[in-house]
């Protein structure tokens, strides 16, 4: 595996590997490293996208004095060494083990700790770990797109009875019997993520692999019109079922096809200046080669009832440093949990610095509007 060429990237940020990182090999993108003892940024991606989602907004970190470090995580782009079979250890992606990862990057790097860690979409959850078990090595928390609450509590039932398994573990398990009742029969893209034919499915896609990372990035953006953000009131199937298909889609449905409806037309595609064709190559190269599984096994851990059993050990547990959230004001990401937000608001840290909502953005921010996430990130640091 090599690193990735000068005309990948914009000039200033490199690409390197970093061995023996806890079973890892991992594939890193920098910036601002020209330059000793620099306080360091550590930024972590989400799904399906790679350290060279960042692109946008590294070099202006680093213009105010910043290292900034990129990381493909465990079973994404060029960092290998993880076993991403659908059939191999789950374990491996449990979030205290991507936490893991990370410290693990940072002693290789002899990094003693960062400034802040800042995630994106499930590089949220991840980032979120990470300050709430080291605020000692994690000193600020950013998290973007999708809402994070801390660790799981223990349900407990107040009337005396054993609790039903599915009241111990996730409401995507519990809603999603609800949701193939409804008419027509729909199911939650986190349940379809988990199945054994996902990968298979996106990555053999009638349209092909290019044409469907580009409807379900158009679908997420704010370039969607179809995109009319409201808080939902419950968790109920009724109340998820509202949700676009590209979380709540029909029940005999794949990925690509939840999608295809709303690919972009050939105008729309000339006209996207936050994702053109030529960088959108870049995602469709990496994913033709390594596939989605490991990605997918992330959420595979997530809904894993013995994991859920072990992340319940830190009930309670808060952030010590401070934080905020950064989203699109036309990302669904917000919402699609009903209570979330308020509890992430509330009750995630306990120096809780605000939400931001940016126009003009749906979930993938940091590309759609680099500079006024650079504006909140300029703040939040100083």
């Amino acid at each position: 595996m090599r690193a990735y060429g000068d005309s990948t990237l914009p000039a200033g940020i490199r690409s390197r590997f970093v061995d023996n990182v806890n079973g890892l090999r991992i594939h890193v993108l920098e910036a601002g490293h020209e330059t000793a003892g620099r306080p360091v940024l550590l930024l972590l991606h989400g799904f399906p996208e790679l350290a060279y989602s960042w692109r946008k907004i590294m070099l202006p970190l680093a213009g105010m004095g910043y290292r900034v470090l990129a990381p493909d995580q465990r079973g994404y782009g060029r960092t290998t060494g993880s076993d991403d079979r659908y059939q191999g250890d789950l374990g491996q992606f449990r979030m205290t083990n991507l936490a893991r990862d990370m410290l693990g990057l940072l002693a290789a790097l002899d990094i003693p700790h960062v400034e802040a860690v800042i995630g994106h979409d499930f590089g949220a959850s991840v980032a979120g770990w990470s300050a709430l078990l080291r605020p000692d090595v994690f000193r600020a928390l950013v998290l973007m797109s999708a809402p994070f609450t801390g660790a799981p509590s223990i349900p407990t039932a107040t009337d005396g009875r054993p609790l039903r398994e599915d009241e111990v573990f996730p409401n995507i398990t519990r809603v999603g019997h609800g949701l193939s009742r409804l008419d027509p029969p729909r199911k939650h893209y986190q349940t379809y993520y988990c199945t054994p034919q996902a990968n298979d499915d996106m990555m053999r896609s009638s349209q092909g692999l290019h044409a469907f990372l580009r409807a379900y990035y158009h679908q997420k953006s704010a370039d969607w019109a179809g995109n009319r953000i409201h808080p939902l009131s419950a968790w109920t199937a009724e109340e998820i079922g509202k949700l676009p298909s590209y979380y709540v889609m029909g029940l005999e449905q794949d990925m690509p096809e939840a999608v295809a409806a709303s690919m972009p037309s050939a105008v729309e595609i000339a006209g996207c200046k936050w994702l053109p064709d030529n960088e959108l190559a870049v995602y469709a190269r990496e994913y033709a080669r390594i596939g989605f599984q490991g990605g997918l096994n992330w959420y595979r851990s997530r809904l894993d009832p013995q994991h859920i059993m072990q992340d319940q050990l830190y009930p309670g547990l808060q952030v010590r440093t401070k934080a905020c959230f950064i989203a699109g004001a036309s990302d669904w990401g917000v919402h699609q949990s009903p209570g979330a937000l308020k509890a992430m608001e509330t009750r995630l840290s306990t120096d809780w610095r605000g939400l931001h909502l940016v126009p003009g953005a749906g979930h993938w921010v940091q590309q759609e509007q680099p500079e006024a996430v650079l504006r909140h990130l300029q703040a939040f640091l100083a």
